[in-house]
């Protein structure tokens, strides 16, 4: 009999990450709000920065090191470059930092209803899921401190967190850190983390800053606008980036997206406006489901750039998520992460934020 090549027990056991749809079933495209992704686009001049590099030298490998990106970064937010590593979105970093620090017998710690690229990351290395339980869809922290062990090697928390667009306080994550033995990794996710104000910052950077086991990750792809381009970059003790430039992608970060994001973060002003359309569209349409809590619909407070709305009433999650389909809406149903009776809604354009909440307002009062 002949014997086929065979992936490792602990990869037959990863469930694949399933991205947001933009398509309804029949294939027609459908306006997107299922990925969260920047509704006002791109900066202006991050697109033709973008344009310019990867037209300028297409048959040269791009700078394996970010050099100009990483010393941009740390300008912007007073780090050292020498302590910052890009990679092909935040995922990349997500998944090396568990496979830098764990293998086999080890432990991978995170809150329930948490990114579903924490379980991956933590699988594909042989390592074991443990899952801490949640606090009304937030960030408990003695729970997840319950879930320590001498096992355990590294903790994700993502904040704002996604699915569910719940803070932790700053003092919470100082907590949290401070319980930690040295040995274990806090990783803190802060993908949506520029969608803050000054005073909700969890002071993650600092951290990471001052301590050896922290390592901060961010992207390009939410308030930036520049997902398809696969930016992301991590901040953390020398030791730690040391160890994820061993096995990182060795030119991770193509030459237009190096460009784009580098001009990016000389667009603030485009950073704030998408701040400035994400918190007043978000409140407002928060404010709109709130109306319908009698017809069993909450939203779960957001500091993101989504809202999570739970349907515990006469209307499912299921019924909803096929009627914005119909009005020409995908929206996120994260079955798969347990909220069945739950849509992630990324925040858009007015009028479609209007459209969505005309369409919940039909469905309770049908």
């Amino acid at each position: 009999m002949t014997r086929l090549p065979q992936p490792k027990d602990w990869i037959q056991a990863i469930h694949a990450y399933v991205p947001g749809k933009s398509t309804g079933d029949d294939g027609v495209p459908l306006v997107k709000l299922s990925a969260n992704e920047n509704p006002l686009g791109t900066s202006p001049a991050a697109l033709a920065a973008r344009a310019a590099g990867a037209a300028q030298h297409p048959s040269l490998y791009p700078d394996p090191d970010s050099t100009a990106l990483r010393q941009a970064i740390a300008m912007l937010h007073g780090l050292d470059p020498a302590r910052v590593v890009c990679g092909t979105g935040s995922d990349e970093l997500l998944n090396l930092a568990a496979q830098a620090y764990c293998g086999p017998g080890d432990e991978v710690v995170y809150v329930r209803y948490g990114f579903s690229v924490y379980d991956i990351a933590a699988r594909r290395c042989g390592a074991t899921p443990v899952v801490a339980p949640d606090n009304f869809y937030a960030t408990d922290v003695d729970a997840l401190l319950a879930c320590i062990t001498d096992a355990t090697r590294v903790v994700y928390l993502a904040n704002p967190n996604n699915p569910t667009g719940t803070l932790t306080a700053r003092g919470e994550i100082a907590r949290l850190h401070a319980a930690l033995p040295s040995h274990v990794l806090l990783v803190l996710d802060q993908a949506y983390a520029e969608y803050l104000s000054p005073e909700e910052d969890d002071l993650g950077l600092e951290l990471a800053r001052n301590h050896d086991n922290v390592l901060v990750t961010r992207t390009f792809s939410k308030i930036y606008g520049l997902a398809g381009d696969r930016i992301g970059w991590g901040f953390g003790a020398q030791a730690i980036i040391d160890t994820l430039n061993r096995i990182r992608g060795p030119f991770n970060v193509t030459l237009g997206g190096q460009a784009a994001a580098l001009a990016a973060l000389g667009d603030q002003d485009f950073v704030a406006r998408s701040r400035a359309h994400n918190s007043r569209w978000r409140q407002w349409l928060a404010d709109e489901i709130a109306q319908l809590g009698n017809h069993g619909l909450t939203v779960i407070p957001s500091h993101a750039n989504f809202v999570l709305v739970l349907f515990e009433g006469a209307v499912s999650a299921e019924t909803a998520f096929n009627a914005l389909m119909q009005a020409g809406y995908i929206v996120r149903w994260p079955k798969g992460q347990g909220l069945g009776h739950a849509l992630r809604i990324t925040i858009g354009q007015e009028a479609d934020m209007r459209a969505i909440a005309a369409v919940l307002r039909d469905l309770v009062s049908a």
